[in-house]
């Protein structure tokens, strides 16, 4: 990304990288800290990025009526900035800004398109005019609508508005370092504002205070970003000091690096992960934060290692990957590219992981179970799979409301709390008589 680059060109050029296949979540904060742009822009550059693909397809509604072709046979860059001056409109921004400045960062082959098809927009609204289908005018595929519907009922629509609205910066204290207040009355020294989670007491929410990266409790260990749910998670294992705790599939490493804090010194986290890669980020969040209890071994979940050191554990986290419907406000482009057809091979991936590690609790242990997604498949139907086919394993109660039961599990839909959505399993097994 070019150093001189202003919000719109940026934001053009990350939706190239994202049709491309980038991450926008990876991209835009690590590309925005090579420009040059000040903390308001960046927030803005932000903004359009992520806004654009979360309103991607309720923007096209409104751009293809005024094309002369199918959006899709746009150049990319085109189809970008058009889908950038559309949103801008749809939000309120004054539309000699929104056609002027986005036609300017618009390809110069292409800018009298741009101006034209936006001053087109421009002159039909406001009022815009409102799809007639629930999934156009929320943004979401089809599939994606239904699948939530089934799951949630007549709490779809909130359900949908939540997974289109941007999340706060959520910070997890290190407990050996620090506290909630003092991380908290550090923040607001430093200009933020802040207040306590609602569905995690110790849990800071986090607004103005910038990258997240560069702020100085994170960069010194003192704190880790992490939204509520997954930090709920972690209650739900409930680890205590001194416990052997085996993460299945650790990467990045949030929840093992939050295990590794409450077990303590005396106790020891051992972090899975089949990709060298992203448990690479495992390690790295350990020394960041000085947790020398913490261990990595590159592994295949489904086939886990025999050796002394993934003997029997007092608890087994398996926070398995999913279609992650529970978190399109953090990913928004992972609506458009999830795929319904490849939640039954997630779900089969779920269930091996839980298999093998049911092998690994100790008897009397805890093995915990979440995915970040909503789908029936991967949740109460792989919940309801391991409560029958687990020989000597028993459910343990769910957590309380905001969670709502969920077959023999607990589902935490994303409006309930302001968190991602969430779904997790505690069992526990039998003990030796």
């Amino acid at each position: 990304m070019r150093p001189e680059v202003n919000a719109r060109e940026f934001a053009v050029d990350a939706l190239v990288r994202v049709e491309q296949g980038a991450f926008s979540n990876v991209l835009v904060p690590t590309a925005l800290r090579s420009t040059g742009l000040d903390d308001r822009d960046r927030a803005f550059a932000t903004d359009l990025v992520y806004g654009t693909l979360r309103a991607q397809r309720r923007l096209d509604a409104l751009l293809q009526p005024a094309l002369d072709r199918p959006i899709a046979e746009l150049d990319p860059a085109v189809r970008a900035a058009l889908r950038v001056g559309v949103y801008q409109l749809v939000h309120g921004a004054p539309p000699h800004a929104a056609v002027g400045e986005t036609v300017a960062a618009s390809p110069r082959r292409a800018r009298g398109l741009v101006n034209a098809v936006l001053r087109r927009i421009a002159r039909s609204g406001p009022p815009w005019t409102e799809p007639a289908d629930l999934a156009t005018r929320a943004s979401y595929p089809d599939w994606v609508v239904e699948e939530l519907r089934a799951v949630t009922g007549d709490a779809v629509e909130d359900v949908l508005a939540a997974g289109n609205r941007a999340a706060a910066m959520t910070l997890r204290p290190n407990p050996r370092v620090t506290t909630p207040e003092s991380l908290s009355a550090e923040l607001v020294d430093a200009g933020a504002t802040v207040e306590r989670g609602r569905l995690v007491p110790e849990a800071v929410i986090v607004r103005g205070a910038g990258d997240p990266a560069a702020l100085p409790s994170v960069v010194e260990g003192r704190a880790t970003p992490q939204d509520q749910a997954s930090q709920a998670v972690v209650a739900v294992l409930a680890p205590a000091p001194g416990e052997r705790i085996l993460d299945v599939a650790a990467a990045p490493g949030g929840k093992a690096t939050a295990l590794a804090e409450r077990v303590g010194d005396a106790g020891q986290v051992v972090a899975g992960d089949v990709d060298a890669g992203r448990l690479r980020l495992v390690g790295a969040a350990a020394a960041r934060l000085r947790l020398a209890n913490l261990g990595l071994v590159r592994c295949d979940g489904r086939r886990l290692p025999v050796a002394e050191a993934l003997a029997p554990f007092d608890a087994v986290l398996v926070d398995a990957p999913c279609s992650g419907l529970g978190v399109l406000r953090r990913r928004p482009e992972a609506r458009w590219r999830t795929r319904p057809d490849a939640v039954p091979g997630l779900a089969a991936l779920q269930r091996d992981l839980l298999r093998e590690a049911a092998t690994a609790v100790r008897p009397g242990g805890r093995l915990v179970y979440s995915v970040c997604t909503l789908t029936a498949a991967e949740t109460v139907g792989v919940a309801e799979w391991a409560v029958e086919v687990l020989d000597g394993f028993a459910p343990e109660p769910r957590p309380p409301a905001p969670w709502r039961p969920h077959g023999p599990g607990a589902l935490l839909l994303p409006n309930a709390a302001d968190t991602d959505g969430m779904f997790v399993l505690s069992l526990r097994r039998r003990a030796v008589a």
